[in-house]
């Protein structure tokens, strides 16, 4: 019994990582169709949620003021994103999506979220809940381990 949990649990690892090199090259290829690096589709991934400010967007993605900057000079020229007044303090600005950009994102990513709508059809409620419970606890183990990694100075 205790081999056969082992031997599940290592092919349930193998399946993630082979799912997370997926993720990652479709990314790729949707930053090679929308002329995007990795950082600017990590903006706009935060950016559809919503609105952020451009010090929000900077602790978010891990870059400086300058470099935040210059992302969104970048996606601003591209016309994925704009900036406007935030209405509840004029003082600050805001970061948003356009139409136009989230328009040509939802293009690409659009079908594959509604095909994979349908890899949870015949999942249970129960076991929908519990993957949904293991996917927050393996992210916010992620993230410890990336602030941990964040606090390591390089070695050089």
């Amino acid at each position: 019994m205790a081999d056969r949990r082992q031997d599940l649990i290592a092919s349930a690892g193998r399946a993630m990582q082979a799912y997370q090199r997926s993720t990652q090259a479709f990314d790729d290829a949707v930053g090679r169709v929308l002329d995007l690096n990795a950082t600017d589709l990590r903006c706009l991934d935060w950016l559809v949620e919503g609105p952020r400010s451009a010090g929000d967007l900077a602790a978010l993605i891990d870059l400086s003021s300058a470099a935040t900057t210059t992302l969104i000079d970048r996606l601003e020229e591209k016309g994925f994103v704009r900036r406007v007044r935030d209405a509840t303090d004029r003082r600050r600005v805001m970061v948003e999506m356009t139409e136009a950009g989230l328009d040509r994102v939802n293009r690409c990513y659009g079908p594959l979220v509604q095909e994979g709508i349908h890899l949870l059809d015949g999942v249970p409620t129960e076991q929908l809940a519990a993957m949904g419970e293991w996917l927050v606890a393996a992210r916010e183990l992620t993230d410890r381990h990336r602030e941990r990694l964040a606090a390591t100075p390089p070695k050089g």
